[in-house]
């Protein structure tokens, strides 16, 4: 069993770390437990920056379970209470928390770190923990390169998805981490993630669509285009001119063909806006936030704050460099997910940016041939299906992230903020974003794409008898087809008697009978 320590207690490096407690940072623990890991190292360090989705703690029982965001570990996992106890224990069970890693590198002295490592110049973790320190500052440590040792993966691959990774000689290690120092959020390894994988989504896509004759394909690729255009304006409250979906889908419809660079992103800006009258096209040189106006004062009442102005050309150019570098080595939906929601937290435009963002879905997918040729899913309809799910997945950051930036109003009603936020946007956990990412893939692939190529065979048969039974244009069969869709299979007595004053009892009796033996009522 532990030690009952004091709240706070000295170690033999002056650190203070937390005994057990019961609450730590207004969060319920599922038992007394003392915090490890990173949930110690942020306490001890007071470390400003979101903690990671899921806490570690010891506790008193002799199992391991989570409950409540915290997972509890048993005694024998307890760490030394140092700052390298806590950090070795982070990186074995946690996994990479980068933007609290380089606080805490900033935090702490940068002779403890050289002490730890100087001290156990062959363990991997040591070597981890000095590539980190020096990739994060961006700095260099008083430690001569190493000369021993195997070389160490930065990123656990058994907790995190990773990249090919590239060595570096002087930590004797390979940096595989999914990205620059300038945009590098991290997925790690869940069940939900693993068997997505497995189920080889675009493979099954390629056999749905090989069952599919060519021209109902066609169509079912021109319709789920157009819905998915509609559905991206429909997911911002938008209701644009028909002409303005068109262009676009048009623009979806080329996704991946064009690599990303700063053009291109403004580029597709003008293609969303359209009228740039009343908007400012281009990258933002103010704030942004996302939320309402208090009505009395018009202050401003954030549900998310964008990335400040002065850190968009660095965001942006490590998005560029993800997107050329790194998402090749990634599950083309686990790239996506980090690259669309690394965009839309970043919120570099004043508008245009939930669109756009939906787009770089489908610029990865298709950039990696994840989509069948000249067929894009239309996962922007699938997000609308499942908007609630949408929104907590961006609240499920944002909101952790907006409790940790100092801000104030601006005399434009916007907001200025006033403490470094880039890592917020640069580094950030992505799983809950790449499950729900999948969800929606497979949803276009196992549901929708079936159907509606399922419901054009069927409209193609009910063209066919209907032509067989009463020589009619295919836009008059059109507009019976919708008459009969909108009244259960009946055509109203309004129908009888405008449009379709024409028919007899009989043909009317025999079109209604054709409807309900093709079409599923």
């Amino acid at each position: 069993m532990l030690e009952e320590k004091p709240l706070f207690m000295d170690d033999a490096q002056n650190n203070q770390f937390s005994g057990p407690v019961s609450v730590f940072q207004e969060s319920r623990l599922p038992e007394r437990a003392t915090p490890v890991g990173y949930a110690a190292l942020i306490e001890a360090y007071e470390l400003r920056a979101p903690a990671p989705l899921t806490l570690s703690a010891i506790g008193s029982r002799h199992k391991i379970y989570e409950e409540n965001g915290w997972r509890i570990y048993t005694p024998r996992y307890a760490p030394a209470t140092t700052l390298e106890g806590h950090l070795v224990f982070a990186l074995k069970y946690e996994g990479l928390d980068l933007a609290v890693l380089k606080r805490l590198f900033k935090a702490a002295p940068a002779d403890e770190f050289e002490a730890i490592i100087r001290a156990k110049p062959t363990s991997a973790y040591m070597r981890r923990i000095w590539f980190l320190y020096e990739w994060l500052l961006e700095t260099r440590l008083d430690l001569e390169d190493a000369k021993t040792g195997n070389y160490a993966d930065i990123v656990d691959t058994k907790l995190q998805f990773a990249v090919a990774g590239k060595t570096s000689k002087r930590h004797r290690a390979r940096n595989n981490l999914p990205g620059g120092n300038g945009f590098c959020p991290l997925v790690r390894r869940t069940d939900a993630l693993e068997k997505f994988i497995d189920a080889q989504l675009d493979q099954h896509a390629a056999a749905v669509i090989g069952k599919i004759s060519a021209s109902v394909l066609a169509r079912t690729a021109a319709f789920l285009l157009l819905k998915d255009s509609k559905s991206s304006y429909a997911i911002e409250g938008e209701a644009p001119p028909q002409n303005r979906i068109q262009r676009w889908g048009k623009a979806i419809g080329e996704a991946g063909k064009h690599p990303l660079d700063a053009e291109e992103f403004l580029r597709l800006q003008r293609i969303v806006i359209g009228d740039d009258r009343f908007v400012r096209l281009g990258f933002r040189d103010e704030g942004g936030f996302v939320g309402e106006h208090d009505p009395e004062s018009r202050l401003p009442l954030p549900d998310h704050i964008s990335a400040r102005h002065e850190d968009l050309p660095e965001l942006i150019q490590g998005m560029i460099d993800f997107d050329a570098d790194y998402a090749a080595d990634l599950s083309p939906v686990i790239a996506a997910a980090i690259l669309a929601f690394g965009f839309v937290y970043t919120h570099p435009f004043a508008d245009g940016n939930g669109r756009l963002h939906r787009y770089l879905i489908h610029h990865v997918l298709s950039a990696r041939g994840f989509n069948p040729p000249g067929m894009v899913f239309p996962v922007s309809a699938a997000i609308l299906k499942r908007i609630d799910d949408y929104r907590r997945v961006l609240e499920s950051y944002s909101t952790r992230v907006l409790l940790l930036i100092e801000w104030a109003p601006t005399d434009r009603m916007n907001v200025r903020v006033l403490n470094e936020t880039g890592d917020f946007y640069r580094f950030f956990d992505a799983t809950p974003h790449a499950e729900f990412l999948f969800e929606c893939v497979a949803q276009t692939i196992e549901t929708d794409l079936p159907e509606e190529a399922a419901f054009l065979e069927r409209y193609d048969a009910f063209k066919a008898r209907i032509e067989a039974l009463i020589e009619m244009p295919a836009s008059t069969i059109d507009l019976l087809f919708n008459f009969l869709k909108q009244n259960g299979g009946k055509l109203s007595k309004r129908a009888r008697e405008k449009e379709f004053e024409m028919l007899t009892d009989d043909e009317a009796q025999g079109i209604e009978e054709i409807y309900n033996a093709v079409i599923e009522v």
